[in-house]
């Protein structure tokens, strides 16, 4: 529960961030001020003017973790939706109608599964740094570099987990007595898929979904660490340890403080996943009780 409640407080930083930086009397995350270096144009620690101390440039770190948090959420959320959308609805068809189908899409989860997320973004980056147009004529769009990059690479390489659980799941609730009993009532494949067996996969997708939000904070820290992930002027907790790399011996807090932040939210929607796991689990309620 205190881990849950953290997420909510995080989630309300994120939206709110732009209101928590003016309460605070804090300046724009990008602002530099030059004032705010010492004599020798060195950051300045943690301050009654900045608590979380500027970096190089001085910028304040507090704003910047701030707004991080958007960052993070955001590509969190949306990167988790789709997904769970395209594993849960390729896991659905491969689980239910086997044969060929299923041959088909366990080679297509296959071929994702051999795509590291990492090298994946660092291909996409380089190749579309002056834009990559996709799609025919007047439908066609144009992909930068930036947070929709960061989306689209977490997205197309953590779909095959989320299918092949879910195609797991489906190949025994097929043969259950509830799909025969739906089936004889002459109900339609898409019926039962959606509103007889998709209904029994909600716990186990709540579950992983906890568990793969942090999976997906932490894969847009490492390509925003590795200098491939959101624009540069968008405040990031991977991008804000990356630049620290060059100074953090000289000044530790603008490695500390996004990394602290980075750590709690990740540690928090694990735990968060975990409890969720043993409360919707009933072999684990019985155990405990």
């Amino acid at each position: 529960m205190v881990a849950l409640a953290f997420i909510g407080v995080v989630i309300l930083i994120a939206i709110f961030a732009p209101l928590i930086v003016k309460a605070f009397g804090l300046p724009d995350p990008n602002f530099q001020n030059d004032d705010a270096l010492n004599d020798f144009g060195s950051p300045v620690g943690p301050s009654g003017t900045h608590p979380f101390g500027v970096d190089d440039r001085g910028r304040d770190v507090l704003a910047r973790v701030l707004y991080g948090a958007r960052v993070s959420m955001l590509v969190a959320v949306v990167a988790t939706a789709i997904t769970m959308l395209v594993g849960t609805l390729l896991g659905l068809l491969a689980g239910f109608y086997r044969g060929k189908i299923d041959a088909f899409l366990s080679r297509i989860t296959e071929l994702t599964l051999a795509f590291p997320t990492i090298l994946l973004g660092i291909g996409l980056s380089i190749s579309c740094a002056d834009g990559c147009k996709i799609g025919p004529g007047s439908v066609s769009f144009t992909l930068q570099p930036g947070l929709w990059v960061v989306v689209i690479v977490i997205s197309l390489t953590s779909w095959p987990y989320v299918a092949r659980l879910v195609r797991g799941q489906v190949l025994s609730l097929r043969e259950k007595e509830f799909v025969d009993a739906a089936r004889s009532l002459g109900a339609s494949d898409r019926r039962i898929i959606f509103r007889e067996i998709l209904p029994n996969l909600t716990a186990p997708l709540i579950v992983y979904a906890t568990v793969l939000i942090p999976q997906n904070i932490l894969a847009e820290a490492a390509l925003s660490f590795l200098g491939v992930g959101v624009d540069p002027s968008t405040p990031s907790w991977g991008a804000m340890i990356s630049d620290a790399i060059k100074i953090f011996d000289t000044a530790w807090w603008f490695m500390l403080f996004p990394g602290i932040a980075l750590l709690l939210a990740v540690l928090a929607f694990n735990i968060v996943g975990d409890g969720l796991q043993d409360a919707i689990n009933p072999r684990t309620g019985r155990s405990s009780r």
